[in-house]
This record gives C-alpha cells, structure tokens and sequence, in this order.
C-alpha cells in the first residue's frame, strides 16, 4: 500500500465517522428513536433525556459518558460491564505511558538513519517503500547500534504492562469482593450444582438419595433440593403454547385496529394452516389460536407431571439457608472420585444450560479434548482462506491473477480505494461468520452455564484471530510475494519474514483504523437496529410485546467484543516498536472505544447475565499472551537485524510467564470460588428460601396450577419448616 493510498483510507474513514456521529446527534434526539438510542434507561423507569443528554449540544453525551463513574456503569450495566472498562483502561494506559517514552524516542532514531536509502534500485521499487516505512525499523541498518534504543523500548512496554496489570487485577478483585458481599438476596448464592450423582440405590428415589447425601453433611444448613429432569419435551410443548399466545394477541390485536380503521364490526383476521401461511385450508386466527391453546394447556399440564416423575437425571440443585454453607460447599471435595458427586456454585438462574447438567464427568473430558481439536482444525482451515485473501487482495496479485483488469486496476481511483479498503474489508466480513460456531462448540463441551460459554467461545475467538488474522496475514502474504526468491534459496525463509513485518504495517495501520472510526462510527450511531426497528414496528409489529422485541439491544457482546479489542492490542503492541506510529492508533482505537461504549453502557446495553468479573482472569491471560508474542517477534526481528545483543530479550518471555504463576496463584481462586470472609456478611433481608428455590425452576416446569405435591418427585420436601418468608 502507498501513502496515498493510506492517507486515502484514513481520511475516508474519518469522514465517516464524522457523518454517523452527526447522525447520531441528530436522530438520537427525535422522541420516536428514544427506545433505540436509551432503551437502558426506559428498562430501569428512568427519562430517556435525564441528565440532559439529549439537550445539552450535538456532544454532550460525550461530558455526561466522561464525567460518569463507576457506580453509574455497575448500577445501569453490571459489575462485568464495569470490568470491561478495566480492561479498556488498563491497555489504554499502557499505550498511553509507552508512547509517550516510544514515540519521541524511537521516531527520530529511526527516521534519520538511511538504510531505504541505500538499497539497491531495483529492490526499493520492487518493496515500495513510503513515508510509513522511513518511520519504522525497517529504515535501520542491520547491526545498528540504533537498534539499542529499539531493544531497550521492549523492556519499557513489558514493564509498564507488568505494573498496570498487576493494579487491574487488585482492583478487579476488590470489585468483585464488593459485589458479592453486597446484602441484597441472590438465588445463585444460595444454591450450588451436582452432578455426576450415582446410580440411585434400590429402595431409593432420585430425591431421597440427594437430600439424605447433603442432609448427613450438612444436618443444620440444608434447605432442600430439585433434582434435574429431561425436558426436551415439554420444553417443545412450552415453545408451541407460548407461540401460539403470541399469535392470538397479534391476531386480536389487528382485529381491534381493523376495528378502528374501518368498519365498526371490524375484520376478523384468517390465515392458511399449511406450509408458511400460504397453503392448506383457511381459518379464523383467533379462533384457531383459541383452540390450539385450549388443547395445549392440558398436554403442557400432563407432560409437566410427567416429566416430574419419570424423566429425572443424573443432576441437581440443591438449596441451602445460608451464603456460607452454599460456599463452603461449592469449593468442597465431596467424594473420593473425582468422577462422582461433582459440585460447582451455581449461576444465575437464567444462566443455567440445563441440557448439559446430565453430561457425566469423563464425558465432559472426551468432548472438552475433542473440542479442541476440531478448533484447531478449523483454524487452520480458516488461516488457508484468509491466507488467501491477505495475499490476493493486494493490488499486485490481482493483476497477476486478474490481468484482463489491469487497466482497470491501474485507474488512480479505483487503484487507491481497491488498496484503501479491499483487504481489511474481507478480512473483517470474513472473521464476522466464525463466533455462532465457536459458542456452539463451548457449548457442546458440557459446559453449565451461558457466561462459562461466552468466556470459552472468547478464548477460542482470540487465538483463532491472532494466529489467523496476525500471525496468517504476516506469513501468508510474505510466502506469496516472496515465493520465487524461497524456490532460489529456501535458508532465506527467515530473513524475508523478519524484512517483512514492517512492509505490514501499512495494513495493519489501516485495519485498526477502519475498525475504530468506521466500527465505532456505526456503534455510537446504531443506524442498522434504527432502520431494522423502524421497519419492524411499521410492517411487522402489531403488539406491545411485538414492538419490545424489536427494539431490546441485548448486551455487549463480551464473546467478540473482547477477542476483537485483544486482537487490535495484540496488533499495536507487536508493532508498538518496529512502527511506533501505531501506538497513536491504538490509543484511538481504545479511548475512543471506551468513550463511546461507556456512552452504551449506559444508555443502550441491557446485560444478559451477571457474572461478577468471572471474565476478567481470562482476559488478563489473554493480554499476557499477546505480550508474550509481542517479546518474541521482536526477538525475532530483532535477531533478524543481526543485532548481536538481542539474545537480552529472552528473558523477557520468562519474565512474562513468571509474572503470569505469580498473578494466578495471588488471585485466581476468588474468581473461581467465592471467599467466605466476602459471604459471611449478614443479608439486608432475611431471605425467602422459598422464592430463591423456585427462581431455579425452569419456565416450561413453572405453572401456577402445579403445586409442590405434584413435585415430590423431583423437587425435596425436606426441611420446608426451615424457610423464612
């Protein structure tokens, strides 16, 4: 990529950005949008204009997301919303505190040194080397003593990323802690997950062997228990009815219109029974609804009995009357094999993967290993496609490839917005298709519970990014322009992929700006939901719960969100050094990210689920995994510029990975079990066991005409005098 071609990309991509925050400023303030740009806000009985914000000037969300706290982000999104921004911060921080060291630094000692200058004629044209280029390594000699002020500036990022991470995860820590001693009820406090239960034993039920196992344990704070069943069927049978409720007031609801509309009889609604509504015979809606509810409700009843009595699993939740004893419970070897009795705490109750609680333990092993390597195999089949793309959306490939485009292609126009955009764009649609499969596979491991699930997809998500999109692009593209010169002399394999990381730059340059101005751009203004919205309500919604549907936001998406911030951090901090340049994109990237997703946060997203910070240690593994390939390429490269002390950075991974046993051992066990100090506070409330009890029991089970004696089976009736109501 030239530098016209660069200044081209970026200058586009600003005036973008610049157009969605003018449309967003301007659509955001007509009251019709209010549940697309504040649905936060109307969820929580709040204005959608308090505060001021949508009066006070074009920009005065950005006073009101800067002057927030942190309070304000736990309060209207959660503590993991709040963690997010931890992250954000943190790695802005270090961008922020290396660049301000790097950039007057390292810029001068490379731009007056002349190596470009001085290549031979015919290798300059054949690299095209640009303005970038002379900003970079890449114009140092080899054995340049410059290069200690580069080697030197490794050492000053890694420490600044040791001292800020270590801060993070103290207050990341302290967050949590004061979260969960937080003396409003939990249901998930006061409940943990078995499975792996034994087969029952003759003259037993399913319940009375798990409350006599916890009963003799825990003789004083046993509550009691629910036994997990096989809901697939009346899971089906719940589905069916509650769409077929949505059905009947969509269709009473366009008869009332009809009735206000037109005739005073109105006009009844009627739809084909067949295939889509368009074939079969012709039917009264409401009518036809009516009845299919009528018939339903009684097999729903009947198929809830059932389900109570015959189709219990290997699993359960069982109850206590404390935080503690829950706790102390959850984080408590019960059997002497691992494979029997398996206790974890529980989540949420909305959180629960009930289909995955039967999965016996040395079941959850094969699948977890299986998992993995059908990962694995997916990411390398996926490196070959983007390999390819990296390689054949450059504008020299495609003439090669493409020839009778050539005069097209050699257009001033169209060569520099085909260089500008072309590239990064199929990257990115490209990587758009891959997380619904990731969270698929998490899943499929026997995982039991949906943000568990999320933070695996996420992991998976990472490495699949960095070693497809970072580490794929790299070498793909250098093998593919280079290939000639390695069929000559194949020992030159490493030299050629040391010479070509900075030729990179320009795209990686151009891939984080199109994410941070266009992606952001596209965020803040949420033109896509408006429009989905707009057309929804008008030709598709005819119901309140209809509209509703419509217009909830859902959360942030911390699945790919934070795999995609990691992989830009991953970028600008493997390039921090080689071309410090992009550290000033990188800080881009991020404080505007955190600008405009604290403005979501607080006006937009709804959280899905609540997880304390649970992500958090897997996000600081992350971060230090991208330091530690950071550490590397540039011993690499480093190396490559045979620089005869760059073997003092080897110590630097080592430092890294101690750093890393040192941070897990210090703080990883609160993340994973909670603290008994942190528990052991009084609740504000004496809790209502029996509320908590059947928060945990699933939608398709729970009915009004179902009592707890239709439940003996799976639901214990042990300790009921206990409760506190």
């Amino acid at each position: 990529m030239d530098f016209s071609s660069f200044l081209t990309s970026l200058g586009t991509s600003f005036v973008i950005f610049l157009v969605l925050v003018l449309l967003f400023s301007w659509l955001s303030r007509k009251p019709g949008n209010a549940v697309v740009y504040y649905p936060n806000r109307i969820l929580r009985g709040l204005d959608p204009n308090e505060n001021g914000s949508g009066s006070r000037g074009l920009f005065g969300w950005i006073g009101e997301a800067l002057s927030s706290t942190e309070e304000d982000v736990i309060s209207s999104s959660g503590v993991d919303t709040a963690v997010y921004f931890v992250f954000l911060s943190t790695v802005l921080g270090i961008l922020i505190i290396s660049g301000l060291v790097l950039l007057p630094a390292l810029l001068p000692v490379a731009v007056t040194d002349d190596r470009l200058h001085h290549l031979p004629t015919k290798i300059a044209q054949t690299k095209n080397y640009t303005v970038l280029d002379k900003l970079s390594m890449a114009n140092v000699d080899d054995k340049s003593p410059r290069l200690w002020a580069f080697l030197l500036a490794v050492f000053v990022v890694s420490f600044v990323s040791y001292y800020l991470l270590w801060k993070a995860y103290n207050h990341v820590s302290a967050l949590r802690a004061n979260a969960l001693l937080s003396p409003e009820v939990k249901p998930e406090q006061y409940a943990i997950i078995v499975r792996d239960i034994p087969p029952v034993p003759e003259g037993q039920t399913r319940k009375e062997q798990v409350d006599t196992y916890f009963k003799t344990i825990y003789p004083d704070t046993f509550y009691r228990s629910m036994v997990v069943t096989d809901n697939k069927e009346v899971d089906k049978l719940w589905q069916e009815l509650e769409g077929d409720k949505k059905k009947l007031a969509r269709a009473e609801a366009i008869y009332a219109e009809s009735k206000r509309t037109g005739k005073p009889e109105g006009t009844r609604p009627t739809h084909k029974t067949g295939f889509l509504g368009l074939l079969g015979k012709k039917v009264d809606s409401i009518e036809f609804y009516s009845e299919k509810i009528s018939e339903l409700v009684p097999k729903l009843e009947a198929e809830q009995k059932s389900t109570l009595r015959e189709k219990q699993l290997a699993a359960a939740v069982v109850f206590f009357t404390s935080r503690v004893a829950a706790a102390s419970a959850a984080q408590s070897l019960h059997a002497q094999t691992v494979d029997k009795w398996t206790v974890i705490d529980a989540p949420e109750p909305c959180q629960l993967l009930w289909t995955n609680l039967k999965i016996k333990f040395f079941e959850r092993q094969l699948r977890q290993y299986v998992v993995y390597v059908i990962v694995a195999l997916t990411i390398f089949f996926y490196m070959i496609p983007i390999g390819l793309i990296s390689a054949f959306t450059t504008l020299k490939n495609l003439k090669k490839l493409l020839p009778f485009l050539k005069s097209i292609l050699d257009e001033d126009a169209v060569r520099t917005v085909l260089e500008a955009y072309l590239p990064q764009i199929a990257l990115i649609v490209f990587l758009a298709l891959l997380p619904k499969l990731l969270l698929f596979l998490s899943k499929t491991e026997g995982i039991p519970s949906q943000s568990h699930a999320v933070r695996a997809a996420s992991g998976k998500y990472f490495y699949f990014s960095v070693l497809n999109v970072f580490i794929g692009v790299t070498i793909a593209g250098t093998l593919f322009s280079t290939f000639k010169e390695l069929q000559k002399n194949p020992n030159s394999i490493i030299s050629l992929l040391a010479g070509s990381i900075p030729e990179n730059a320009p795209f990686f340059l151009t891939f984080v700006a199109l994410k941070f101005f266009v992606g952001y751009g596209l965020e803040l203004s949420r033109i896509v939901p408006l429009i989905i919205f707009h057309i929804k309500r008008k030709y598709l919604c005819k119901t309140e719960a209809e509209i509703k549907e419509a217009w909830l936001p859902g959360d942030l998406g911390y699945g790919t969100r934070v795999p995609g911030d990691l992989l830009v951090i991953t970028i600008v901090l493997c390039y921090s050094v080689i071309a410090p340049l992009i550290i000033v994109f990188g800080v881009a990237y991020l404080g505007l990210g955190w600008l405009i997703l604290r403005n979501q946060a607080l006006k937009v997203y709804v959280p899905s689920y609540e997880s304390y910070g649970r992500m958090w240690p897997h996000i600081f593994a992350r971060i230090l995994a991208s330091l530690i390939l950071y550490q590397l390429t540039m011993l690499g490269y480093i190396g490559g510029k045979k620089f005869y002390f760059a073997p003092f950075l080897i110590v630097l991974p080592i430092l890294s990975l101690i750093f890393g046993f040192v941070s897990h051992k210090k703080f990883y066990r609160s993340f994973h079990d909670t603290a008994l100090e942190v528990v052991a506070h009084e609740s504000k409330e004496i809790p209502n066991l029996e509320q908590v009890f059947r928060s945990f029991i699933p939608p398709s089970l729970n009915s009004e005409k179902i009592d707890d004696d239709q439940f003996e089976d799976a639901l214990s009736q042990v300790s009921r005098t206990g409760s506190f109501v």
